[in-house]
């Protein structure tokens, strides 16, 4: 009969193998390609990305002996304010004395996985929402029904050239510091992994498997249409029915209508994110069960936590889109 400690239970009827299964990792990719902008402790909560007002053409020709009109620097503010993140995992002195597993090391990775889960979110969250927006089909997400295809990535494409967004040439490295790496010049393409066949089945689609002496950006890119590159991701989840009529073509949660999954396509400095300080700026604080306070007079609680904080902010608008499709059922 297995035994419980708190809401872990000791299996007695089997030998417990020393490495644990492997479990499912949360995937982060949006952290790769941001504008990375860590501050300094005791500075300040509110941030601003600053940028130079770009001058107009000089096509006036210049008069001889006479000084043409000296121009002023001008300056764009972005705003972005930091927000604080964090969650305690509970153990117990009876499981951490009796539990056959290695509870406080698990927990610890959890924690770490957890955080990262939690930034991949926020910045989601804020990308998602931007204001530069197409639609598979029709005019508003309500009546998407339609999957990805090459001429809507070409009228996005398009659009972010009119604007002078750059392609994107560095990611940041998965190392703990904060440095980039060189890549070769495309938009990235972010979206969730239901998107994968559609993607594949685009006209000019050429897969990783296929770059040759090119370099994939990470291990979940899958190919590249064109000079957009697709990195895919299970955590960017899609809107569930806000689409139009699924029918039987289209993935649908409820069967009804379809679910609408954001394409986010961007170039070069489309958006930032600010930890406090560097390398991830995630703080672990571990508090061992055993340490009596008034609290806790027996020290039967302990604890192993993370905090951070951070922001995610879109710098541009319009060098960053949300392409809006349906995935074919298969």
């Amino acid at each position: 009969m297995a035994t419980t400690y708190g809401d872990i239970n000791q299996r007695t009827a089997a030998w417990a193998a020393t490495e644990m299964l492997r479990h499912a990792e949360p995937v982060t990719v949006l952290s790769k390609f941001g504008l990375p902008k860590p501050i300094p402790k005791n500075k300040a909560q509110a941030v601003k990305f600053r940028r130079v007002v770009p001058f107009g053409p000089a096509d006036t020709p210049l008069v001889e002996g006479v000084t043409p009109s000296a121009q002023k620097m001008a300056y764009e503010d972005v705003p972005v304010t930091l927000k604080q993140y964090g969650k305690p995992i509970e153990i117990t002195d009876v499981v951490e004395d009796l539990a056959e597993d290695p509870v406080l090391q698990d927990a610890s990775m959890a924690a770490g996985e957890q955080a990262g889960l939690t930034i991949e979110m926020v910045t989601y969250g804020v990308l998602k929402a931007g204001t530069n927006v197409f639609y598979a089909n029709g005019a508003s997400r309500s009546a998407v029904n339609t999957a990805i295809s090459l001429n809507k990535q070409r009228a996005v494409t398009r659009a972010l050239k009119r604007q002078k967004a750059t392609r994107v040439t560095a990611m940041l490295s998965g190392s703990p510091n904060f440095q980039t790496i060189p890549i070769e010049a495309s938009y990235i393409a972010v979206a969730h992994t239901d998107l994968e066949s559609d993607i594949r089945n685009t006209v000019g689609f050429i897969p990783v498997a296929k770059y040759g002496t090119k370099q994939p950006v990470c291990a979940e890119e899958i190919g590249v249409i064109e000079d957009v590159r697709y990195v895919l991701s299970p955590e960017l989840a899609p809107w569930a029915d806000a689409g139009g009529a699924a029918g039987s073509s289209m993935l649908s949660t409820s069967g009804t209508n379809a679910d609408v999954y954001p394409v986010l396509i961007f170039g070069k400095d489309a958006y930032g994110t600010c930890p406090l300080k560097g390398a991830g700026a995630i703080t672990p604080i571990v508090l061992n069960p055993g340490k009596a306070d008034k609290s806790d007079p027996l020290g039967q609680r302990g604890y192993v936590s993370w905090k951070t904080y951070f922001a995610a902010v879109i710098l541009n608008q319009s060098w960053m889109a949300r392409l809006e499709v349906a995935v074919t059922a298969l």
